[in-house]
């Protein structure tokens, strides 16, 4: 049987290491497809670029026309990145026959509904495995694995970078300009770490997880987004201290009320498998209503990680050739949309409070919880040498999210209380 021919847009990072283990990792997939897979053709923005990997010049165009029209290509994969013009060239090649992988988790979470109708209606493939937390094959999982399950919550460390600066931060004491500088210099942050830092980049993977996991079409702007460029070593320091390690976690929900899905900054119990992921691994952990508690955990970006579940969703989709079942996936959401309203969300949370250090305050303080039905699970008085302010840390019982705001309201109105320093979302 002839191979299964390969157009491949890009040859970064990612499609380097796409090239390295298709031609690699030949008698594999012979062994897995029954028949070989062969990289015909790969769009670069300068051919006489000079390459990590041998590549044979007439594999090598500017052109995208090259691939998308060539009626020879049966797959394309996408690595390019970004939306203008990748969004266009995957459309056009799934009207064109072509199926798709990518690694894009721009497209999918901004433009997936509209790509996945696309394909269905051309009957194609479109596989993304590798636009979620790079190796851990955490998509398959969700939409095969978890098949027979009804997920209810799904919380990841799907960023890297933000992983390692505040590894960093809790390991050595850093403060967060130190240690994204760092960062930057490893080449885990970009010059313009924005997207990353700002809780945007693990936005839109959660948005894509939500998706899968709820059957619901979450869209990017239903994401509550923070970042964690406000986190201070200190706000690690006291969480350590009572259990308690920083993560910037993307937390998904599914209640009888609708679904509900941020990025924050949250302080994760030590004891919770997710608090021991450090450096730029990624983690994500998902709550099954029959099979209970899962955690998946690998490297999230990468060269051959990120490139291992890309060649993962070329094999699945030559499979599908091979058995002539191509363009059988189902839209992921079928289910009403409900968001849950700040009313109907329900967490626990940390405060670090700045008050004046005089008789009286900590009532008044308490009496303001008490007005909003906000309960205290533990309350402690903190003296700092170096502020002349009393600091008070909060922890509080379960509490709703509407009733979390008119108490910080309350507090911004409050004489006694000079700063809101910090607050967080309590997670394990």
């Amino acid at each position: 049987m002839k191979p299964i021919k390969v157009g491949l847009l890009g040859l970064g990072t990612v499609g380097t290491g796409v090239v390295r283990i298709v031609e690699g990792h030949q008698e594999d997939l012979v062994r897995q497809i029954g028949t070989g897979v062969e990289i015909s053709r790969i769009l670069v923005n300068d051919v006489t670029k000079n390459r990590t990997i041998a590549i044979r010049p007439e594999q090598l165009t500017e052109n995208v026309e090259d691939i998308l029209t060539d009626p020879e290509i049966d797959v394309i994969v996408e690595v390019m990145g970004g939306l203008d013009p990748t969004k266009d060239y995957v459309m056009r090649a799934l009207a064109n026959g072509k199926h798709i992988v990518t690694a894009n988790k721009d497209l999918m979470a901004l433009c997936g509904t509209e790509i996945l109708a696309q394909a269905q209606a051309y009957k194609r493939d479109i596989l993304y495995e590798a636009s979620v937390a790079g190796g851990i094959p955490i998509i398959r999982t969700l939409t095969e694995g978890f098949s027979s399950d009804r997920i209810l919550k799904i919380m990841g460390i799907v960023n890297g970078t933000t992983n390692y600066i505040l590894s960093k931060m809790s390991r050595e004491g850093a403060v967060y300009a130190e240690a994204l500088r760092e960062a930057q210099e490893l080449g885990y942050a970009e010059a313009d770490p924005t997207s990353d830092v700002e809780g945007l980049d693990a936005a839109r993977k959660m948005t894509i997880l939500s998706r899968l996991g709820f059957h619901v079409n979450v869209e990017l702007a239903d994401v509550s987004v923070r970042g964690i460029s406000r986190v201070t070593r200190e706000d690690i320091a006291y969480g350590k201290t009572l259990g308690y390690e920083v993560k910037l976690l993307g937390i998904a929900e599914r209640t009888e009320e609708g679904v509900s899905v941020s990025v924050e900054p949250t302080m994760v119990r030590l004891s919770h498998p997710l608090a021991s992921v450090s450096g730029v691994f990624n983690a994500v952990y998902v709550f099954g209503e029959s099979v209970g508690e899962t955690m998946f955990y690998g490297p999230g970006a990468g060269e051959l990680p990120t490139a291992t579940s890309i060649v993962a969703d070329l094999v699945a989709v030559a499979k599908n050739l091979r058995l002539d079942v191509n363009g059988g996936q189902l839209p992921p959401s079928y289910q009403e949309k409900r968001l849950r309203t700040p009313e109907q969300i329900v967490s626990k949370y940390f405060l670090l409070l700045h008050v004046a250090d005089k008789a009286g305050v900590l009532a008044r303080i308490t009496q303001i919880f008490a007005d909003h039905e906000v309960s205290l699970e533990s309350v402690f008085q903190h003296p700092n040498a170096a502020s002349p302010h009393a600091e008070i840390i909060i922890i509080t019982h379960n509490a709703v999210k509407a009733g979390m705001q008119q108490v910080l309201a309350d507090f911004e109105r409050l004489d006694v209380v000079h700063e809101i320093r910090s607050v967080y979302r309590v997670e394990g």
